[in-house]
């Protein structure tokens, strides 16, 4: 018996697509081409964008093996929002800035709507993890 539907994997392998073909027309072009050396940040949120569009064009193919990365993405997304936006939006000091990025921060609804949670439920909250050491059990 399938766990995840077909309807459902199509779903995350449109995810999986969005993001790819969103980061490698933003993100990659400037990663391959950029014409000065990119501030320390600048530098580490290109490379990480880049590494998750890689990932997430390898999801298109694996979705559900490669849902620890949505899952990164969903969980980033929703602490960034509980701990900087809404303590700044709370004392009225949410800047345009910061506004920008929440507003680009809330395509992440489409990974929710994606997820088969009952196949993460089962595969990782419930399933016995991996062993901690050589011993086998008798």
């Amino acid at each position: 018996m399938n766990e995840v539907s077909l309807v459902r994997l199509y779903m995350l392998r449109a995810v999986y697509l969005i993001i790819a073909v969103g980061l490698g027309l933003v993100i990659w072009p400037g990663v391959l081409h950029h014409d000065k050396p990119w501030s320390l940040m600048g530098g580490v949120v290109n490379c990480m964008l880049a590494a998750f569009g890689a990932l997430c064009a390898l999801g298109v193919r694996y979705p559900l093996q490669m849902l620890p990365v949505l899952l990164w993405e969903l969980s980033w997304k929703i602490i960034w929002t509980l701990v900087v936006v809404l303590p700044a939006w709370r004392s009225g000091t949410l800047d345009a800035g910061t506004m920008e990025i929440f507003v680009q921060c809330l395509a992440v609804i489409i990974i929710p709507i994606a997820m088969p949670w009952g196949y993460v439920a089962k595969k990782y909250l419930r399933q016995s993890g991996d062993r901690w050491s050589s011993a086998q059990k008798a």
